[in-house]
């Protein structure tokens, strides 16, 4: 009541996953290091995969300019989520490379319990700033696209973009889990 009071918006779940969801993704990174049991080949496949889900981040990051217009370009174009349709590749390639179903069953309960609630609020947030989101949101779905030919992702990219969104983090967080998996396999097989 307080909060109203002071003209606060009442606390929600989706604003408090909001605000957990890095946190919460350190606690899931030792989680996943702890139970991970990658092979070379396990590592490969899930970095290819990994490496397609960087690669929708990227191209998205580099479209976005938050808050000051609707983006419905680039990959935007195909889903209306790309950065978190990115993330869940990541995600499901680290899954692969892990070989653990505990870590799969985890990362299902966090993608469900933090971004879904954000995805929605980000809906309602989109449609009272953007007149034209509500078409959008008919014509485009939120993550799976209606297609797998994508022409035009690439059109109008900013790196700028790209950098002014900090984008290369996601990269960096890869490359250090990915030589975590390595060193596990280097230094504590089997």
């Amino acid at each position: 009541m307080a909060d109203r009071q002071l003209g606060k918006p009442p606390l929600t779940w989706s604003r408090v996953a909001r605000r957990i969801r890095v946190p919460l993704g350190f606690l899931f990174a030792a989680f996943y290091i702890w139970r991970a049991k990658p092979t070379w080949q396990s590592v490969w496949v899930g970095l290819a995969l990994a490496g397609l889900g960087l690669l929708i981040r990227g191209l998205a990051s580099g479209q976005v300019k938050k808050d000051r217009e609707l983006t419905t370009t680039g990959p935007y174009t195909y889903v209306r989520n790309p950065l978190y349709l990115g993330s869940i590749i990541i995600g499901l390639g680290f899954v692969i490379a892990a070989r653990d179903t505990w870590i799969a069953v985890a990362l299902l309960l966090y993608f469900v319990a933090v971004y879904v609630p954000v995805i929605r609020a980000e809906q309602v947030y989109l449609r009272g700033e953007f007149p034209g989101y509500a078409e959008y949101l008919r014509s485009v779905p939120s993550l799976l696209p209606r297609t797998l030919w994508f022409r035009g992702v690439t059109a109008g990219f900013s790196g700028e973009l790209y950098f002014r969104h900090r984008e290369y983090n996601a990269l960096l967080g890869t490359a250090a889990m990915l030589a975590v998996l390595i060193a596990k396999i280097l230094w504590l097989p089997g």
